[in-house]
């Protein structure tokens, strides 16, 4: 046989779209190319497929070998095709069976000069890609013959996808349900497996359970000192999956107040710590198996560019905003970011998603993350302190603040001073520790609930007919939220967002409406800036 298919993945933002690698021989002077798109990494695996070859005592066919990575249209990347590749000259010259290269078995791995299987990045995310792929090819063979006929056929019976990985990414893959797994170590004992060795036949590698504990316990709430506002706000972000603002001077606690919002949002569902998990996985930070169903917690550099932050390149890939889905995006020193950086943000943070065009490539990425930021008063960061250390004119401190935007600002539902604690209050933290967060946790949890079963999202997410349904106040709640919004002159966008917060502090108190109570606390949360 001179031709061979190899199924593979390329992953894409998460997605992995399917490719299949066709190996063609035929007579002629011996050449070896490869099409469809190949960067350089993959058109550089030519002398590494042929040097393991060699090695594992296979004979390199003398002939002209073609490649064909399909999609053409799909740019290929990473050493990730190897070894599909080699399988298929393999089976296109006949030294192991075609018939064991099936559309149910997919192949990725990076081939050492040896022969060795080296671990790759986005393991994870081609797990995910085979099993939808597998779950929605049977779904649709199940309905066209239901057509025919009212029973099964047992021609369209499941059939479990085998996926073959290194050896070292197997773990992180096992999690994915509805996929077997196959650990490879080396393409000679891969050959001998699928040649049907009965002395060397893999085993899928079973999903181990992982001990969140051996990741390291997630920064607790009780390590805050004082701050009680600061503290009740962070829990209603959390239990409303509200953005937030926190104003202060240096040392105030703003970075520790945001690296313990993780540990008060609730558990990731199935469906929440696959899509992450496979966003990380398929980016240059990678996926371990520690990382499983922990919320993702970005805190990307004020010198970042507008690529890094909420994506580029060609073909596009994903940013920080979209690396921090169904998690936390933290942003200190926000002024310090670049303005136009700053202003990419608003479309990701209304929509919950982000769309990279380029002149051949339009791709959709999701970015439902919560933002957290942290920012001093004035350039020197003393503006308003008892001590009057501060220096900045006020012109400076105007300028400073200008730095962001209305439109930006309208985006963010809380925003709180965040006041310097003084020496007594340090010195006795001892004697009134606050709550820890297994304590706040389950309150987010209840609220959180709440919401699911009232609407389905939770209140950050309400559009703005169903925030008229299901947060409208009562009467004084009502006629207070109108009067603020006339004294700050909130925009449209503004007023919705104190609604949509005083719906979770009703929620966090388990009362069926906002009441002025709850208008009142949500309107002291837009007052940090309003009022300088």
């Amino acid at each position: 046989m001179s031709l061979a298919v190899v199924r593979s993945r390329a992953p894409a933002a998460g997605r992995a779209p399917d490719v299949t690698v066709e190996v063609h021989l035929a007579n002629g002077l011996p050449s070896f190319s490869i099409v469809g798109l190949p960067d350089l990494e993959v058109r550089e695996s030519r002398e590494r497929v042929r040097a393991a070859l060699s090695n594992c005592g296979f004979d390199f066919p003398v002939r002209r070998i073609t490649v064909n990575l399909a999609p053409a249209d799909l740019p290929k990347e990473s050493g990730r095709f190897d070894l599909p590749i080699a399988l298929g000259i393999l089976a296109a010259s006949g030294q192991i069976p075609a018939a064991a290269l099936t559309d149910w078995r997919e192949f990725a791995g990076e081939l050492s000069l040896t022969g060795a299987v080296r671990p790759m990045r986005g393991a994870f995310a081609m797990a995910c890609g085979t099993a939808r792929a597998h779950a929605h090819s049977h779904s649709a063979a199940a309905e066209a013959h239901d057509r025919t006929d009212a029973d099964l056929h047992p021609s369209c019976a499941p059939r479990t996808p085998q996926l073959y990985l290194p050896a070292d990414n197997a773990a992180e893959a096992a999690l994915v349900p509805d996929v077997d797994v196959y650990a490879v170590t080396d393409l000679r004992a891969l050959c001998a497996h699928l040649a049907g060795a009965e002395d060397a036949r893999l085993a899928p590698v079973r999903a181990r359970a992982l001990d969140t504990a051996a990741a390291g316990a997630l920064p607790d709430m009780a390590d805050v000192i004082g701050q009680r506002g600061a503290r009740r706000a962070l829990e209603v972000a959390a239990a409303g999956g509200h953005h937030l603002l926190m104003v202060g001077p240096p040392g105030a606690g703003k970075s520790m107040l945001a690296a313990r919002l993780p540990g008060l949002l609730p558990p990731m569902t199935d469906t929440e710590a696959l899509a992450s998990a496979a966003l990380l996985s398929a980016s240059a930070i990678g996926f371990s198996p520690q990382q499983w169903r922990r919320r993702p917690f970005r805190a990307p550099h004020h010198s970042s560019s507008a690529a890094a932050l909420i994506g580029g390149r060609n073909p596009p890939q994903p940013g920080e905003i979209t690396l921090a889905h169904l998690g936390v995006l933290f942003l200190d020193e926000l002024p310090e970011f670049d303005r136009h950086v700053l202003e990419t943000l608003r479309e990701p943070l209304e929509a919950g998603s982000i769309t990279i065009s380029r002149a051949a490539w339009q791709t959709d990425f999701p970015a439902a993350c919560q933002l957290v930021a942290a920012m001093n008063p004035c350039p020197c960061g003393w503006r308003g302190d008892p001590s009057g250390r501060c220096r900045c004119t006020p012109e400076g401190a105007a300028r400073y603040r200008r730095k962001l935007s209305g439109p930006l600002l309208d985006r963010i539902d809380i925003q709180i001073e965040i006041p310097a604690l003084p020496p007594a209050e340090l010195a006795g933290r001892a004697a009134a520790p606050g709550e820890a967060t297994a304590v706040i946790a389950p309150r987010v949890a209840a609220a959180r609930e709440r919401q699911i079963a009232r609407q389905g999202k939770t209140n950050r997410e309400l559009s703005g007919r169903e925030t008229d349904a299901v947060c409208r106040p009562d009467a004084a709640g009502e006629a207070l939220l109108r009067e603020a919004g006339e004294r700050f002159g909130w925009s449209a966008r503004a007023y919705y967002r104190a609604l949509k917060v005083a719906r979770t502090i009703a929620d966090l108190a388990g009362d069926s409406m906002p009441s002025a109570a709850h208008i009142a606390e949500a309107v002291q949360y837009r007052r940090a800036l309003a009022d300088q």
